[in-house]
């Protein structure tokens, strides 16, 4: 949930639990709910200290807290860092077009899928 900690019924923490589950490896950052999501979940994930931390060989970037800090990153450090530059958006906070002008392929909710071709 933005700007807060709270993390009752997070999609996040649904999202994480069948990641895991399919076997994937996930490195999860939140300016603020770090340590509740450290209670909740334990140590099944790596924990960053930046979003740039999080994304550094990335196979993909699930966004699913609309925080401020990410609305605007730098989105060529961002494309530079991931082993592949594809964009899950759970909140539609990013322009498809934008993304494809910057390198990624982009998944948003409701909204024809953007890939790089």
């Amino acid at each position: 949930k933005p700007q807060t900690d709270d993390m009752r019924e997070a999609p996040a923490l649904v999202i994480i639990q069948h990641l895991l589950d399919a076997g994937a490896e996930v490195a999860a950052y939140d300016p603020v709910a770090m340590e509740e999501t450290k209670r909740r979940i334990g140590d099944a994930i790596t924990f960053c200290n930046s979003m740039y931390e999080a994304v550094n060989e990335a196979d993909a970037l699930f966004l699913v807290t609309e925080w401020k800090e990410f609305r605007i990153p730098d989105f060529e450090k961002m494309r530079a860092l991931m082993r592949h530059p594809v964009i899950f958006d759970g909140r539609n906070i990013y322009e498809p077009q934008e993304m494809m002008k910057n390198g990624f392929d982009y998944f948003g909710i409701g909204i024809q899928p953007h890939i790089q071709s």
